[in-house]
Parts: C-alpha cells; structure tokens; sequence
C-alpha cells in the first residue's frame, strides 16, 4: 500500500513535472511546453502564496493517530515546517490538475481528458493516504488548478502581448515577499522570473528545432536533469549552508536569484547546444 502511494504521488512532485515540461518544450512542442508551462509557474507560486496565508498544519502534527509517511523534505525533521511546508492546498495535487489538465485544453483528444482527470484523482489519494494532507487540502489544489487552467490558459490565447501578461502575473506575485516565510514561494518566484525572461529570448535569439527522436528526446531531458542539479550546486558554492538555511529574507532572495538563473539558462541558452549534441545532417 505505502509502495504504490508513494508511486502515485511521484506524479505530482516537481522532478515529475519538470520531466513532462522538458520533454514537450525541448522535444516534442515547445509551443504546447510554453503554454503548460506558463500555467505551472503560475501555480508554483500560487500555492506558496495561500499556504502561507492559512497557516495550516499538516495532519500529522495535530493527530497521533495520523502517521507521515512520505515527508516533502525527507533530510529534514518532519515536524521542521518551515522544511515540510503547510497543508492547504495540496500542491502536489495542485501542480497534477495544471499539468494534466492543460493537455487537453491545448490538445483536445479523448485520451487527454482521461489522463486530465485520471493523474490528478491518484494524487490526490495518495497525498491523504501519505498522511501529508487532509482531504480538504486535495480538494482546494484540485479547485485551484482547475482555476488556473482556466483563466491563465484564456489569457494566454486572448493578449497577444505575451510579455505584458507575464510582466502582470510576475508583478502579483511578488506580494509574497512581504508575508511568506517558506522556501517554495522563493524557489517558485525564480523559477516563474526565469521562465518569463527565457521566454522571449528562445523566440527571438535561439529559435531551436523539435525533435520526434526517441534516442535525442531522451539524451535531451537527461543532459537539462544534470544541468540542473549541477547549476544548483554550482551557484550554491559561494555561500554558507548556515547561510542559505537560516531562513532570512536575503536568503530567500538569493534562492530566487540562483532558480531564476536555473531557470533562464535551462529554457533559454541550453536549447542553442542542442544542435552540438547531435548534429544536423548536411
């Protein structure tokens, strides 16, 4: 049971999402991954921004009788909450309704919709029998990811100027920096602030070619997964880990700034080496 839970619930984690987002934007459409994954930035940091508003506690640290058995952050103390996160909403079940159920609004095939409805309800259910939310969490992440596939995904298509729409969602964000105490709403942030600069720098500077290969697919989303963890651990290096963790606001702010650099680099300026990774055919 805990085995197949915690497998469930893998499909709503940001290694998940980030692998379902690098695989659409660097091979397969990067039209279809720019549109998912303007909806995923906005709820990246949604989710932070409400959590920290309601304050909820997960169940486990209220109940005896609730047992936490897949931890968000497992290298830290599990009643560390600055570490864990609050309950509401679910982002995992969050992130899974924006994901899943922005292929079918960009894509509208039946097999889309099944998966729409069918990736979010797993997650869901496996967040509550983790112990890590209670069914009230599931139920909000699911209404806000619905909420923002709707909305987001109507605006993308209806403003022509897509920097003005990224300029506004960026700056709305940003009034979290004046209540948020977490280290997801700062990740989020530059995450979202590297997104949007990226944005237009591939359309106007790098312009890279999709690809249906399998083998390149692959070599693509495995080579974006190692610069990303080498970049964190590389932009890391000048400072303390006394530093980074102690939870003050410059810290954050540097966290913004080092995931906005991920970011940016990662959609913007590893696409132009895709051609040296394989070369095309003369």
């Amino acid at each position: 049971g805990i085995a197949i839970m915690s497998f469930l619930t893998l499909f709503g984690e940001e290694v998940m999402v980030s692998a379902v987002l690098g695989d659409l934007y660097w091979c397969y459409d990067k039209a279809f991954g720019k549109f998912i994954g303007t909806n995923v930035v906005v709820g990246v940091v949604l989710n932070p921004l409400l959590k920290n508003l309601v304050l909820r506690r997960r169940p486990y640290f209220d109940h005896e009788s609730i047992r936490c058995l897949k931890p968000v952050d497992a290298g830290a103390d599990i009643y560390d909450i600055a570490a864990q996160g609050y309950s509401f909403p679910s982002g995992h079940s969050l992130n899974s309704a924006i994901v899943y159920g922005t292929m079918p609004v960009y894509r509208k095939k039946k097999w889309l919709y099944a998966i729409a409805f069918l990736m979010p309800l797993l997650v869901g259910v496996s967040r509550v029998a983790l112990g890590v939310h209670y069914a009230t969490d599931v139920l909000a992440g699911w209404a806000l990811g619905a909420g923002v596939v709707c909305l987001i995904s109507f605006l993308q298509r209806r403003i022509r100027r897509t920097g003005v729409l990224h300029l506004i969602i960026f700056l709305l964000s940003l009034t979290g920096i004046f209540y948020c105490r977490t280290t997801d709403y700062f990740t989020g942030l530059g995450l979202m602030a590297g997104f949007f600069l990226a944005y237009p720098f591939e359309e106007k500077v790098v312009r890279f070619k999709e690809t249906r290969s399998i083998v390149k697919s692959i070599l693509r989303v495995l080579i974006g997964g190692a610069l990303y963890f080498a970049l964190n651990t590389l932009l890391k290096l000048p400072f303390s880990k006394a530093f980074l963790d102690s939870g003050l606001l410059a810290a954050n702010l540097l966290r913004t700034l080092r995931y906005g650099i991920i970011g940016f680099l990662l959609m913007g300026v590893y696409p132009m080496a895709f051609d040296r990774i394989h070369p095309r055919k003369s």
